[in-house]
């Protein structure tokens, strides 16, 4: 808690995260036609862009607030990372992510941003912070289910819109959340290894 979950474990996944939409920014124009998420391509069976496009970004200031929030997420929930869980997190969020969006948002043509697989990671971390009885863990899945509730019913901010010059995808904000509760459940209730367990009892032991 003293300090940043600085071992490989806890890095190389959110690093990897991180690295790969920058590379992806720098190719965007060349490449995006081909991976970003779109209705139409994807029923013609281009199935990948369900978590390629998540990659992608609309611009430069919307690849660096997502980018921030990669390592902020880290700083904040990092201990509880290990490559297989936030891999599985994200590659998971994304699928529900984009599946839900197909299904209830029709109208929805195409979708970029790592914003939704964002909030499933935060409020998995807000659960894992519950469940070793950390009292933040509440404080911060109740600001998101509020911030999450109000972009729904209000909308998303004027001024986040005009940043990344495109509209928020809110839906995809809200199934980040679904996602992230629901991996959390899966994970306790398969009993999956715990990295953050191992890392203290390994701890203790010396």
């Amino acid at each position: 808690m003293n300090r940043f979950p600085i071992q490989r474990t806890h890095v190389l996944a959110p690093l990897f995260l991180l690295v790969t939409a920058c590379i992806i920014f720098l190719f965007n124009s060349s490449i995006s036609d081909l991976f970003v998420y779109h209705r139409g391509f994807i029923i013609d069976g281009q199935y990948w862009r369900v978590v390629t496009g998540h990659l992608f970004h609309t611009n430069f200031a919307h690849l660096i607030l997502n980018t921030l929030a990669i390592v902020l997420l880290w700083a904040l929930h990092g201990r509880f990372y290990s490559i297989k869980n936030y891999s599985l997190l994200f590659i998971f969020s994304c699928l529900m992510i984009s599946a839900a969006i197909f299904i209830f948002s029709p109208e929805m043509n195409q979708y970029v941003g790592l914003s939704g697989a964002l909030h499933a990671l935060f409020v998995w971390g807000a659960l894992k912070d519950i469940q070793y009885l950390d009292k933040t863990g509440y404080l911060l899945l109740v600001g998101v289910v509020i911030k999450v509730a109000h972009e729904q019913f209000f909308g998303a901010s004027d001024d986040i819109a005009s940043l990344i010059n495109a509209s928020v995808a809110i839906e995809a904000h809200l199934w980040g959340v679904v996602s992230g509760i629901l991996f959390f459940t899966l994970a306790v209730q398969f009993k999956k290894d715990d990295t953050y367990v191992k890392d203290k009892t390994l701890k203790d032991r010396r």
